[in-house]
């Protein structure tokens, strides 16, 4: 077998993550070959299983391709799927003919073949697959003695191991639903047809809370896992990735409880100034799970977002804009229409970063602002309005208290309290328009809408064709194909 060569334990496109060993060979696209797979581990390998499964969380470009745009491989599609989908958000500033396929996502006439849940299902398969691997070495009886590995650092890299299996799984069933659920490596064609079937949503969410609970004692108990590489997954990140699926399969209590865990450990405050999750890296109170970008490294490993924003990419839509209360400060730092620039992207508010397509901001994935309102959502859902309306005003207060991008006063009265009130339907509009205006660019409007069913209202409104089988995307067409028609296809498409 050739050097740096990469070879999927499993045979399906399906995946692109799992082949037969021995018998499928692709280019290297991670730190880990099958000779050190199947050569006696080392410490170095076992690291190296684990840093590369943070990879597919980047918005580095060509990860998995070269400017294979059609494929949905040029970039990380969460935006894609997340905001362009959704009412916040258009392809372009101005209309064209670039890229269609993402047309297609906006206007709900995408098909089966489009690469936005194409690109979405390589990249997390991508991930599992890799993460697979790490989870096999580390969980090897003789791990320690064969390399050397402390039990802390072993313990710490399967805790991060098992929390980003969740969370790419996590992206699967919310966008997919049934998916195929393969939690270990892949030696043969015959196990590949057997796993090449698409696993109840249940038993996928099932497996996503096993991983959290099992990655929890594994971690420090301290804000972050490493004081030499502050990126890497903590405790924090698990209990909140942990009240993340309990709201997203309505376990309303549990959200609470994880919560008020999360808040006791004292490791995270909401910032004094909105904007400091975008600008600073790892040393803000709110930030709680993040992807390390970083300029001027082989391979690469930049913000590669801010290249397509240089291009015209990732404009707000009419509505979005529309959507902000009066002299709301969060709205000019998500966005800055005169000069069109996407400043939550960019990571700056003077345009720094558009075009540079190895810029060194980073991804924010889970802050605290975004958890309190999770938490906002089960009180309001377990009948406590008082809380639920509490826990909004402390989002609506430090927005209006924040130093505004424009150096701008803002004006007395803006973004007042949320008054008392006992109107369930009341407090909901409260919170949806409290999570647009907090999150707004951040890929959370679409997961938002579907998983409160509202999507289909909200988008035909505004005259989109949105149908009840745009819920879930569908499986890609080539995963069913190499498949053999094994895997199914979601209803509709």
């Amino acid at each position: 077998m050739k050097n740096n060569k990469y070879v999927y334990l499993g045979c399906f496109a399906f995946i692109m993550a799992t082949g037969c060993k021995k018998q499928l060979t692709s280019d290297s696209i991670g730190l880990l070959t099958q000779e050190q797979v199947n050569a006696t581990p080392t410490s170095t390998t076992v690291e190296n299983s684990v840093k590369s499964s943070y990879k597919m969380l980047a918005n580095t470009l060509n990860l998995l391709g070269s400017w294979d745009w059609t494929g949905g491989l040029v970039f990380q599609n969460d935006i894609i799927i997340s905001d362009i989908e959704s009412d916040d958000m258009e392809k372009k500033w101005a209309a064209d003919g670039d890229q269609p396929w993402m047309d297609d996502i906006n206007n709900f006439t995408f098909t089966a073949s489009n690469g936005g849940p194409n690109g979405l299902w390589k990249y997390d398969y991508e991930g599992i697959k890799r993460l697979n691997i790490a989870i096999g070495l580390l969980t090897k009886s003789d791990i320690e003695m064969v390399t050397g590995i402390s039990t802390d650092r072993k313990n710490q890299l399967l805790g991060e191991s098992y929390f980003l299996r969740a969370y790419y799984y996590f992206s699967l069933v919310t966008n997919f639903g049934d998916v195929p659920l393969i939690t270990k490596t892949v030696d043969s064609y015959q196990e590949a047809f057997k796993v090449a079937v698409r696993a109840d949503k249940n038993t996928v969410w099932d497996q996503i809370k096993a991983d959290l609970t099992a990655a929890k004692p594994l971690l420090p108990n301290s804000k972050f896992s490493s004081t030499a590489e502050l990126w890497r997954v903590s405790k924090g990140a698990v209990i909140a990735m942990q009240a993340k699926a309990a709201l997203y399969t309505q376990k309303w209590s549990d959200v609470i409880t994880l919560v008020n865990e999360l808040e006791t450990t004292g490791f995270y405050n909401l910032n004094a100034n909105y904007f400091s999750s975008f600008n600073t890296e790892f040393t803000d109170n709110e930030v709680i799970f993040a992807y390390d970008h970083s300029t001027g490294q082989i391979p690469q490993n930049g913000n590669g977002y801010c290249a397509p924003v240089g291009w015209g990419f990732f404009a707000p839509s009419t509505d979005f804009l529309n959507s902000f209360e009066a002299n709301d400060p969060r709205k000019l730092y998500t966005v800055n229409t005169a000069t069109q620039n996407v400043n939550k992207i960019l990571g700056s508010t003077d345009g720094s970063n558009k075009g540079n397509d190895d810029a060194a901001n980073n991804k924010i994935l889970i802050r605290y602002a975004d958890v309190l309102l999770w938490k906002a959502e089960a009180y309001l859902e377990t009948g406590d309005f008082t809380n639920s309306i509490a826990y909004i005003n402390k989002i609506r207060q430090r927005a209006r208290t924040t130093v505004t991008a424009d150096g701008s006063i803002i004006p007395a009265g803006t973004l007042a309290d949320r008054p008392a009130s006992s109107d369930k339907a009341t407090v909901k509009n409260w919170l949806i328009a409290e999570r647009r205006a907090e999150l707004g660019f951040e890929n959370q409007r679409m997961p938002d809408l579907k998983r409160w069913g509202i999507a289909k209202q909200v988008m035909n409104a505004l005259g989109k064709p949105f149908q009840d089988k745009h819920y879930f995307y569908p499986i890609p067409q080539s995963e069913i194909d190499a498949s053999a028609g094994t895997l199914t296809q979601n209803s509709g498409y």
